[in-house]
């Protein structure tokens, strides 16, 4: 991961809850420009640091937010969404029967032909060729188990495994409201 001090291309804006920790680690809880100077117009966010990048109108200019936070606080104790991604970021972005990273899917630990249904609890993360492997069988009649038993995560425990895939690159204005271990590039 590399820290910038020139701002991403785009100029996105981190966007932080009312309690001032951001609404998502990963995907980076990030809005562009466009829709960071829209809210702060709406009055719906207020600009914590700043581009030294302008904008402007016949009538107006405008540093470009890269740090806002919601005036409304955004409860995070909601149940996660059930998608290909959140059950990948759960299962850690590695196939739970052999570990690999590459050519995921997701597989029904009880195959939909024999009843299974897309729940967090009958799901997990597959590489291709595992998936193949075990096809419309029961994990013990392949011999093939999952690292972790499938079960649904909290938003809290998402956030939590979301720290462990920093991005690529994080604006230094970023660093004070984001939590992973990181120096600072010249």
């Amino acid at each position: 991961m590399q820290v910038v001090k020139t701002p991403p291309s785009g100029f996105p804006a981190l966007v932080l809850n009312a309690d001032y920790r951001p609404l998502s680690y990963y995907p980076l809880s990030l809005w562009p420009w466009q829709e960071a100077v829209k809210a702060v117009f709406l009055e719906r966010v207020d600009v914590i640091a700043q581009y030294d990048h302008t904008v402007h109108s016949p009538s107006f200019e405008m540093r470009l937010p890269s740090v806002i936070s919601l005036r409304d606080y955004v409860s995070q104790d909601r149940p996660p969404a059930f998608t290909r991604f959140n059950v990948f970021l759960r299962d850690g972005f590695v196939c739970q029967y052999c570990g690999s990273p590459d050519d995921l899917t997701f597989d029904h630990l009880i195959p939909r032909s024999k009843g299974g249904r897309t729940t967090w609890e009958n799901i997990v993360a597959a590489c291709g060729p595992c998936n193949l492997t075990k096809g419309g069988r029961l994990s013990r009649e392949c011999g093939m188990h999952p690292a972790r038993k499938p079960r649904r995560p909290n938003m809290h425990e998402l956030q939590a495994m979301g720290r462990r895939f920093p991005p690529h690159y994080l604006h230094e204005s970023w660093m004070d409201y984001l939590y992973w271990d990181v120096e600072l590039d010249a």
